[in-house]
C-alpha cells in the first residue's frame, strides 16, 4: 500500500515533502493552498498511491475537491475533531 498525508499551511510542496521508506510506503506533503493540494493529489494518483489523508484544514469541501482531483480513484479521508473541542482548536489554529 502507498499512503500520503497532505497538510495545509505555510509550506512549499517542493521542500516540505517527507518520505518514509519502510512499508507501507508513506509520504507527507505540506501545501500552501487547495490548488497546490489538488495538484499534489493528482500527482499522487499518477504515482500509484492508494490512499490520501488530509489535515483538518481541508474540511469537507476541501476533501471533496481532492476526491475530484484524483478522479475518484484514490481513497481520501480527512481529519476532524469533536465539536466540544472547538475552543481548543481555535486556540491552536486560530
Amino acid at each position: 500500500m502507498r499512503y500520503a498525508f497532505l497538510i495545509m499551511g505555510p509550506y512549499d510542496p517542493q521542500m516540505d515533502d517527507v518520505r518514509f521508506s519502510h512499508p507501507p510506503v508513506t509520504r507527507m506533503i505540506g501545501v500552501p493552498d487547495i490548488q497546490s493540494a489538488e495538484k499534489a493529489a493528482a500527482e499522487l494518483r499518477e504515482e500509484g498511491y492508494d490512499a490520501i489523508e488530509l489535515c483538518g484544514a481541508f474540511g469537507e469541501e476541501g476533501a471533496k475537491r481532492i476526491i475530484e482531483a484524483t478522479g475518484h480513484a484514490v481513497a481520501v479521508g480527512f481529519v476532524t475533531h469533536f465539536p466540544e473541542d472547538d475552543g481548543l482548536f481555535m486556540k491552536v489554529f486560530g
